[in-house]
């Protein structure tokens, strides 16, 4: 998914207004959007919401899109200008929402998730690294931490590790091809994903929408990930699918996709049997953060509709 050709590249370039292209050393400014989905949330969204108010290079325009009017509660007290909104639930259609806000008006948009702190450098490095970089389209940081796989981390102990952080020393290092980014934080070309969306066929949580879409931007130049962008992923438990149905979209997803032709056989593969393995193996003596026997069950059931020719990621919405 990293291959693309020279002449894709140079239509985005061109693409690009005089008053915005990347050029190295430029001193005009570009506009920066940051996209954030949340639902249930708001404490957590909150705190992160307020966490860029630390950047060094500000954000010129922050949106947050919830699903109800709790889900973005207190946003006024976050300590920073945003743009708040509602959408249909699921990450791809809220995130969908403010790409329609957006585009037209913006250089570079970060999609962010509600429970990810960046460094404080984060939007400034991220700039440079796009006008430096013409060809690349799309990138995502250094995980300092990630909370996802694990119990979470709480917001102070993801504030200290923030502050604790030192970044590679190997310059050799600061820059990694890669097929897909990482959802949690996106940052893309805007004009490198003019008319692209979301695939709202991912409903929900939307299981690999991140590789779908990237997947696509990345036809159009280089996706990266930059140790010089970094940030810890809190991995908040709440807001999450079911296990049941997470476990659906583990098998269901990944083959939409790879039918869809997102993402190659071989991954999609890969993403399924992991999983699946991982789920066997570990519903034995289930961790108390992960609901792995449900994550079963919903394995099974996707295997079932695949036999049947009923697989459907949007299954997961009749799904308890």
């Amino acid at each position: 998914m990293t291959g693309h050709d020279n002449s894709s590249v140079e239509a985005v370039a061109a693409s690009l207004p005089p008053t915005s292209r990347s050029e190295a050393g430029r001193s005009d400014d570009w506009t920066i959007a940051v996209i954030m989905p949340t639902l249930g949330r708001a404490a957590t969204t909150r705190k992160s919401i307020g966490r860029l108010a630390r950047q060094t290079r500000p954000p010129d325009r922050v949106l947050v899109v919830g699903v109800t009017e709790a889900d973005v509660a207190g946003l006024s007290e976050a300590g920073i200008k945003v743009e708040i909104h509602l959408a249909p639930r699921g990450s791809c259609s809220q995130r969908n929402h403010a790409i329609g806000l957006v585009e037209g008006d913006a250089d570079l948009v970060l999609f962010m998730d509600d429970d990810f702190l960046p460094a404080d450098d984060y939007l400034a490095n991220a700039e440079r690294l796009l006008r430096d970089h013409p060809d690349i389209v799309g990138a995502c940081g250094r995980m300092i931490a990630d909370g996802v796989g694990g119990p979470g981390i709480a917001f102070d102990d993801a504030v200290a590790l923030l502050a604790a952080d030192r970044p590679p020393t190997d310059r050799d290092t600061v820059l990694k091809p890669l097929r897909g980014l990482y959802g949690c934080n996106m940052v893309i070309r805007a004009a490198a994903m003019k008319g692209l969306r979301f695939d709202e066929n991912l409903p929900l949580y939307g299981w690999q929408e991140d590789v779908d879409f990237s997947h696509r931007v990345g036809a159009r130049g280089r996706l990266v990930k930059c140790a010089d962008l970094s940030g810890v992923h809190m991995g908040e438990k709440a807001g999450r699918s079911s296990g049941k149905r997470l476990g659906y979209s583990q098998i269901a997803n990944p083959i939409y996709l790879m039918r869809k032709r997102s993402i190659p056989r071989d991954l999609a593969w890969r993403l399924m049997r992991v999983n699946l393995a991982s789920n066997l193996v570990r519903s034995v003596w289930p961790e108390p953060f992960i609901d792995r026997r449900g994550r079963v069950l919903g394995n099974l059931l996707a295997l079932r509709d695949l036999a049947t020719n009923r697989l459907d990621p949007r299954r997961i919405l009749e799904l308890d």
